[in-house]
């Protein structure tokens, strides 16, 4: 094995290749599901906190007969707040991105601007950001991920179904990468 990638060989690259695979299928979910419980920890002014937040979303798009690809999305829409509240919504879509459908990986990126219809305008932004991406083919996903699963997403005393009852779907969808890395 080399000590700087300026002598790597076939059979080194090769090895690493599998063992990222191996890591990919196995820990990757996992270290999902543990970043998630660090979202108990963040609040930010709602009254629910951030993991209970992503729960009622997922519980919400479950109950939607969503899709396992969109029930993770909307578990995981906010778990780049972990690294950044500002752009949590760009983190997170990358994240999601060798595993999910291009409307899914959008609909992330960009929810944050189709949750600005409701609170923009009291922050001196305009309302209706979501408009510019009016003609794009994920647009659709966009409004049902934000309007009907992550906007009625907080209170605290929903019924949320459990972190652990998503780790199947979890597991399935970040278990098998659909692009290259």
């Amino acid at each position: 094995m080399f000590t700087t990638m300026l002598e790597g060989t076939q059979e080194d690259w090769s090895h690493i290749a599998r063992e990222h695979m191996i890591h990919q299928t196995s820990a990757a979910p996992m270290q999902i599901m543990d970043s998630m419980r660090r979202l108990a920890d963040i609040r930010v002014g709602f009254a629910a906190d951030q993991l209970t937040h992503c729960l009622m979303t997922a519980t919400l798009a479950r109950a939607d007969d969503a899709t396992d690809e969109e029930v993770v999305a909307a578990l995981t829409h906010d778990l780049g707040k972990l690294m950044s509240i500002p752009n949590h919504g760009a983190i997170q879509a990358e994240v999601l991105k060798p595993y999910v459908s291009d409307a899914i990986y959008y609909a992330v990126m960009w929810h944050q601007h189709f949750q600005g219809a409701y609170y923009y305008p009291y922050l001196g932004k305009p309302a209706d950001m979501r408009q510019q991406f009016k003609d794009e083919p994920w647009f659709a996903f966009a409004e049902k991920l934000v309007d009907r699963w992550d906007a009625p997403a907080f209170d605290p005393d929903f019924a949320v179904d459990s972190l652990e009852s998503f780790e199947p779907q979890v597991v399935k969808v970040f278990g098998a990468p659909k692009r290259a890395f």
